[in-house]
């Protein structure tokens, strides 16, 4: 099998990197790739890029993710997180390959508790989340064979991430105020590839698993919960911290307003995909943990 891997130094893409690389022989593309284009301002060189690999499978790590900013480059961000895919889309059905691509909660409004399912309307709040919506749509219309996992809340132990802000701001701060009205599940980089790893698996010997899945961690969280949870992990680690754990104050999204509107629910249903997939998919609080060990032994 060969796979065609967009994005390969993002938080996601980088561990792709690892869990694909069993699977066949990987070509691993970047914005900065020399030799072929993986830059998704260049529509054409992309559709060249897929036409002269001849991959069996397409795997799109590559966005748009700076959701501020996006507010204010929409043109930019469409072609990233929706034409880009859609070009990718319509040489994966010439090529009778399959395409896997992520998207995010953010295709949704945001309202209510109850986690959303792949069949909730969608109404997203800002630019980002409408051009992921429509790279989507745009990949259903083509007809190509698809994995489109939707997730949210994504981190790595590479990389920036909001548990490796926390902690700086904690050995600098004496308190913290912390969003207490957005809810959500951290979901690993690590989890999404290796969970996409299996699926790929399962896709070339099953046809009929093309489709949209939800893929996050188990439970749920605050910001709020998310920080306490991360200053708490690093005291029991003899980590020294300005920050006393009940001096993370909860507020409300108002209280830091922002250039683009966040959704307050992303909690996302996964029985799709875990029936489909025969997998079970572990809380929140283990692969934040194991992201935190790894941290703390290099700070």
């Amino acid at each position: 099998m060969k796979i065609l891997l967009f994005g390969k130094n993002g938080q996601v893409g980088w561990e792709l990197q690892r869990s694909l690389a069993p699977l066949g022989d990987l070509v691993a593309l970047d914005s900065r790739s020399q030799k072929l284009c993986g830059d998704f301002t260049d529509l054409e060189g992309l559709a060249k890029t897929v036409r002269t690999v001849k991959p069996d499978v397409i795997v799109n790590a590559a966005a748009h993710t700076a959701v501020d900013k996006a507010e204010s480059e929409p043109d930019l961000v469409r072609t990233i997180n929706a034409l880009a895919p859609g070009v990718l889309a319509q040489e994966a059905k010439r090529a009778n390959a399959w395409l896997i691509h992520y998207s995010t909660d953010y295709v949704f409004d945001g309202n209510g508790k109850k986690p959303w399912l792949e069949t909730d309307a969608t109404a997203p709040l800002n630019v980002y989340g409408a051009t992921k919506l429509e790279g989507e749509q745009l990949i259903l219309q083509s007809g190509c064979q698809h994995l489109i996992f939707r997730t949210c809340w994504v981190y790595g132990a590479r990389g920036g991430n909001f548990a490796k802000t926390m902690l700086r701001l904690a050995r600098e701060r004496d308190s913290l105020s912390v969003i207490n009205d957005q809810i959500g599940a951290p979901t690993g980089a690590d989890l999404l590839a290796d969970v996409t790893a299996h699926a790929i698996r399962t896709a070339q010997q099953r046809t009929e698993v093309s489709g949209l899945y939800h893929l996050v961690a188990g439970g749920e969280i605050s910001w709020h919960g998310y920080a306490s949870f991360v200053i708490d992990f690093a005291l029991r680690a003899g980590i020294t911290l300005k920050v006393a754990p009940d001096a993370i104050k909860p507020v409300p999204t108002s209280a830091f307003p922002t250039p683009a509107k966040r959704p307050h629910n992303s909690r996302m249903n996964t029985t799709k995909l875990q029936r489909t997939f025969d997998l079970k998919l572990p809380e929140w609080q283990s692969g934040v943990a194991r992201m935190l060990s790894e941290v703390l032994e290099k700070s």
